[in-house]
Parts: C-alpha cells; sequence; structure tokens
C-alpha cells in the first residue's frame, strides 16, 4: 500500500483538523477516566477499524506508559480475559458499541454499565474520545498513513 497523502499534507491542508479532534479529548477535572484508560480505548477502537497505523503508535504509547504487554496481547478479547478493571470493561464496552453503531443500536445495558461507573460528564467525555479515535482513524485508512516499523 502506498501513501495517498503524507501526515503533514494532510495537516497543512487542513490545519484546524489537528487541533479540532484533538480537542476531542479534553477530561473534565476529577474524571475517573485515566490516561490509560484512553489509550486503550483508542487501540481498541483502531482494532476494531482495522487501523494499523493507530494501534501501532498507541500500543507503544501505552507500553511508554507501563502497559503490560501481555494485557496488550489479550485487548481484543477483554470480554473473556480478567485482567482489565471495572472501569476499563466500562470503557472498552462502551467504545465497542458506539464503533460498531452501523451494525445495531447502542443497547440500555452497556449504557447503563457505564452510567454506573462514570459521571454523566464521563460519559460524555469517553464518548467524544470514542469520536475523535473513530474519526482519526477514517482519516488514517483515507489517505494510508503508514508506521514505521523497526525490526
Amino acid at each position: 500500500m502506498q501513501t495517498r497523502l503524507s501526515q503533514q499534507q494532510v495537516y497543512s491542508l487542513n490545519p484546524g483538523l489537528v487541533e479540532h479532534l484533538t480537542g476531542l479529548s479534553t477530561l473534565p477535572e476529577d474524571s475517573k477516566i485515566t490516561s490509560r484508560i484512553v489509550d486503550l480505548v483508542r487501540l481498541r477502537v483502531s482494532q476494531i477499524n482495522g487501523c494499523g497505523f493507530c494501534q501501532h503508535m498507541h500500543s507503544a504509547e501505552l507500553r511508554r506508559h507501563g502497559e503490560h504487554q501481555q494485557r496488550l496481547d489479550v485487548l481484543a478479547a477483554w470480554r473473556e480475559v480478567p485482567v482489565f478493571s471495572e472501569e476499563e470493561v466500562s470503557a472498552l464496552a462502551w467504545a465497542e458499541a458506539l464503533t460498531n453503531i452501523i451494525d445495531k443500536h447502542v443497547e440500555d445495558n452497556v449504557y447503563n454499565q457505564v452510567s454506573l461507573i462514570f459521571t454523566e460528564k464521563d460519559v460524555v467525555a469517553l464518548t467524544a474520545i470514542v469520536l475523535e479515535i473513530n474519526s482519526w482513524n477514517r482519516v488514517v485508512k483515507a489517505f494510508h498513513f503508514i508506521p514505521e516499523l523497526t525490526e
């Protein structure tokens, strides 16, 4: 696959893109949403969307921040393994429901679960984070950004 437009080209053609998309991930003060939850959500959504560039970037960020590789290895199967916290599970369920919205509605049980764990303000912030990463995945896939992989 060949890059259609480089990151720099895209950003120079639409200078507000980075600012507006990254602005969606601003967390409220005293949020229960940690940076680890944000990064796990970004990685899981990128897995669902098949965005290799974003998967590479967010898994590297998570490892830099101390995430264990074993948890990253099983993230796609988070429902099956008891290594994620209640907050992480709720956030991942919400992120998947919003990302897979074309397949089905966001079920009440998923909303109820995330609402039990997080405040309304946090649920809105988490929703904005899911919007942000879904948007980035589409930008990256549209223009074929390629990650710099090392062996």
